[in-house]
């Protein structure tokens, strides 16, 4: 539902609900057989029940009106006190939430007292549904004069009347008078269940309005979270995680990307930091511009600042034409320098000057050409430490690191894992031209359950090994696992020192572990040979029927054709 549509709900609801009370108020008022025309009600009761329905038919702020109307229907009643009671389901208590009374202290002790629904006239009338007179309280068994005890107030004539919703009673309005006023009479219980029909639709209104209010709002977070979402998506899609360290990565992102200072990523290798700067660049005013990355470490000093800066013909060897850098290549787009904390203190000079002039002179040249770019560094390293150190400009530092962003290790959000799994084997699967069913829940189990030193790149070479191992149409299961996820691992398939040729031959030979002299064979040949006879027995056994013949060995379809292939046993 819209927040429009909640609206037009309550908008509606509150229209029917005032006509119904107008509606009520009118047939009492025009009914001569009702018992409140036929009592003596002067002018002053009879304004204040069309006062109560027009009140109520046109507010649904409680807390306001409802202290209006019972210290009206005080004055008017000539009584001592009036206060609303209404049911707590949960805790089956009777509380205060309105009172008014002559002595203001006696109406807050009154608000802070909850007493048991099953005590007092007030029980009497919430279970009957039915109005009480009570003359005198002190002969009455049903009085509980608790109240009057906590409160400091002296009753002795009460009336209680239900306050009845389309659900039954939710509470009961209470009038009181002490010692040195009268009694109360019929009259004025009439008057009293005449007001707490339009009391009653009132709170039920609001009640409703109050959790329509709190729907919208839920409703407004959700949609402002799934445009978040939507949005997020649309520029972050190619990056996985709903970890709260990743949602924090998300929200730095796109606040980097609306500025245009300089952002230094910090992340272990293999956590996906390029992955991050593209997103932050496809997400800038920049995104229509080019995105050129580069790895500091990958290169000599020589030919990095032949990539960033460029050269003239002649500058070097092998100079044969002028080159355009990057820096100028990336006209209006961004540069990524992976690795930055690699880079040599010489051409960290040179970057400075060209970060602070935002001019660059080609290698061999001295003219300086202007460059507009954005700069995105990323580095596994401790760039602070290495400042501190030496070992990196602190000047460059400063210039590189003004908006930092850490990218959290995958052992810090595990719960990504899952997600990162299904992404990458639907990734592996379409590019290896397969239908992958899924992963069994042992494999599944030890891919969450394992550290990944290596990150997310590490967690994606294990998932595109293991779809390769992976028959089209079959699930991935643990034997298809490296053996550090404690599946067998392609080496245990093919034995490259020849133990599997060798133990075919004391297979096909009908050996035993025992050479020609009763000497003992090498323990692989001989696990080998016992391997080969036990499973070409199993599907001879099995009419050579492989779903038939892996459930009796007790592995996957998947390992058992490998061992096939593998013994030469197809």
């Amino acid at each position: 539902m819209t927040c429009i549509a909640v609206r037009e709900v309550v908008d509606d609801h509150t229209a029917r609900a005032g006509c119904l009370r107008r509606s009520c108020c009118n047939s009492c008022r025009r009914l001569p057989g009702s018992s409140l025309m036929a009592s003596p009600l002067d002018a002053e009761r009879s304004q204040l029940l069309y006062d109560l329905s027009c009140a109520f038919s046109t507010r649904l702020d409680l807390d306001e009106l409802v202290p209006d109307v019972i210290s009206r229907c005080r004055e008017v009643m000539k009584a001592d006190g009036v206060a609303v009671l209404l049911h707590d389901p949960e805790r089956d208590e009777l509380y205060f939430p309105y009172a008014s009374g002559a002595d203001p202290s006696i109406d807050q002790r009154l608000r802070e007292l909850r007493l048991p629904a099953d005590k007092g006239v007030a029980s009497v009338v919430l279970s009957k549904g039915v109005a009480q007179l009570v003359e005198d309280v002190t002969t009455d068994p049903r009085w509980y004069g608790k109240i009057d005890e906590a409160t400091g107030a002296r009753t002795r004539s009460l009336l209680s009347a239900p306050l009845r919703t389309r659900n039954g009673p939710i509470g009961v309005i209470e009038v009181v008078n002490g010692p040195d006023r009268p009694a109360f009479t019929e009259d004025d219980l009439d008057l009293l269940d005449a007001m707490t029909g339009p009391v009653a639709i009132a709170i039920e209104n609001a009640r409703m309005y109050s959790e329509l209010q709190a729907r919208e709002r839920t409703l407004k977070t959700q949609i402002d979270v799934m445009r978040r979402d939507i949005a997020r998506h649309d520029r972050f899609g190619n990056i996985v995680g709903q970890a709260p360290s990743m949602q924090r990565v998300f929200h730095l992102m796109e606040k980097s990307a609306a500025s245009p200072i300089s952002v230094l990523i910090e992340g272990d290798t293999g956590t996906g930091k390029e992955l991050v700067a593209r997103g932050i660049h496809d997400a800038s005013p920049r995104a229509d511009e080019p995105f050129l990355a580069v790895n500091c470490a990958a290169l000599s000093r020589e030919l990095l600042e032949s990539e960033l800066f460029g050269h003239v013909r002649g500058a070097f060897t092998g100079a044969d034409k002028d080159r355009v850098g990057l820096f100028e290549a990336a006209s209006r787009g961004t540069v990524f320098l992976d690795e930055i904390g690699e880079m040599q203190l010489q051409t960290q000079v040179k970057l400075l000057r060209v970060l602070q002039e935002q001019e660059v002179t080609r290698v061999g040249n001295n003219v300086p050409r202007k460059v507009d770019f954005r700069l995105i560094a990323a580095t596994n390293r401790d760039l602070s430490a290495a400042a501190a150190a030496g070992t990196f400009r602190q000047d460059l530092y400063y210039r590189v690191a003004a908006f930092p962003i850490v990218v959290p290790p995958l052992c810090e959000r595990r719960e990504d894992i899952p997600l990162l799994v299904e992404h990458f084997v639907a990734l592996a699967a379409k590019r290896h031209k397969r239908k992958i069913l899924g992963v069994e829940p042992a494999a599944f189990s030890a891919l969450c359950s394992f550290d990944w030193p290596g990150n997310i790149r590490e967690l994606q070479n294990e998932i595109e090994r293991a779809v390769a191992l992976t028959c089209d149409g079959e699930t991935i299961d643990i034997d298809v696992l490296s053996e550090k996820l404690g599946g067998e691992g392609a080496a245990d398939l093919t034995d490259s020192g020849g133990e599997v040729a060798a133990g075919a031959e004391h297979a096909d030979q009908g050996a035993s572990i025992s050479g020609d002299r009763g000497q003992a064979v090498p323990l692989r040949e001989a696990r080998t040979a016992f391997e080969i006879d036990y499973v070409r027995r199993a599907l001879e056994r099995n009419d050579r029927n492989v779903t038939r013949t892996a459930r009796a060995l007790g592995i996957s379809r998947v390992m058992l054709q490998k061992k096939m292939a593998a013994f030469d046993l197809r």
